[in-house]
């Protein structure tokens, strides 16, 4: 174990109430001595075009996964949304936090609803995902790009280059910027991310001490759920290319989970759903759920969908 455990984090505000977080936690349950190394990413570099049109959600984390790499870190605090489906190899996500609320966000200055909008009205979101069950609900609706960090966003917003924008609640609540939510989407209405909500600590596979430590961290139903999540995503090989949802909730001893795609090419084109449930008890049975949901959205005409990313 090193003297000082080291965190990388990007530095953006969001990004660094969620690794402060995280050192808290550590330096009040074992004691450790923490510092943060604050990272700028390619991600938070590049502003002017979709995530899916440059590299994706990985340009978030390779920088800080490089800082694991050569030493300079030891642990890295994600967006567990902004994770890759599959880590690169000698990498662990070590810890899945308790999540915070994985919904998504309505926010205006105007209107209180997605409802309430003008008919033709203009929501910012980069996210294929968001665009395409935005559209299902209001196909009326015009859909810019907004990209940027959270302050960013609500900047562009109170600027007035859009009617409404759509965020991640969980960032939201975590700043104590709670008042800028209009109202919050039905998870039905409009499906999370897999992940969304959930901080994820990464860090070396073979940092063993490190990895024991964060083991006593982990929220085991927050862990299931987004295993299952993430196995839907892994199965339909997810990206930012592909307007792709997945979000696991339980329901008494069950773990529900609901999918949803859209298609890349012509987000006007139906959503297609899935929901199943199933008793859930260890890493596999979730990650066996998740892929019995994937399988069950290319058996309802997937292919033709997931083709269109590529």
């Amino acid at each position: 174990m090193p003297d000082t455990v080291i965190i990388a984090t990007r530095e953006s505000r969001l990004a660094l109430w969620q690794a402060e977080h995280v050192r808290h936690l550590l330096q009040s349950r074992f004691g450790m001595r923490v510092e943060l190394l604050g990272m700028t990413t390619r991600g938070d570099q590049i502003l002017d075009r979709a995530l899916s049109k440059v590299g994706g959600k990985g340009l978030f984390v390779k920088e800080l996964e490089t800082a694991l790499e050569d030493g300079r870190a030891h642990l890295a605090v994600h967006s567990l949304k902004d994770m890759l489906m599959e880590l690169p190899a000698g990498f662990a996500l070590g810890a899945v936090l308790p999540r915070e609320d994985p919904r998504d966000a309505f926010v205006s200055p105007r209107h209180a609803r997605l409802q309430d909008l003008p008919q033709g009205a203009c929501v910012g979101t980069s996210s294929l995902r968001r665009a395409a069950q935005l559209l299902a609900l209001r196909p009326d609706l015009r859909i810019e790009p907004l990209r940027g960090n959270l302050d960013t966003r609500l900047r562009k917003l109170d600027e007035g280059g859009y009617d409404a924008i759509v965020l991640a609640a969980a960032g939201l609540k975590r700043l104590g910027l709670q008042a800028r939510i209009a109202s919050l989407f039905d998870t039905a209405q409009m499906t999370p991310a897999a992940g969304q909500g959930a901080l994820g600590i990464e860090l070396r596979e073979d940092a063993t001490a490190l990895r024991q430590a964060l083991s006593t961290l982990v929220h085991r139903p927050s862990w299931l759920a987004v295993h299952a999540e993430r196995a839907v995503s892994r199965a339909l090989g997810g990206s930012c290319s592909m307007p792709l949802a997945a979000h696991a909730v339980w329901e008494g001893g069950q773990l529900r989970v609901d999918a949803a795609l859209g298609h890349a090419q012509d987000l006007a084109q139906p959503l297609l759903r899935t929901q199943l449930r199933a008793p859930v008890a260890s890493d596999a049975e979730a990650t066996a759920l998740g892929e019995r949901a994937a399988a069950q959205l290319r058996a309802d005409g997937a292919e033709t969908y997931l083709g269109a990313a590529a």
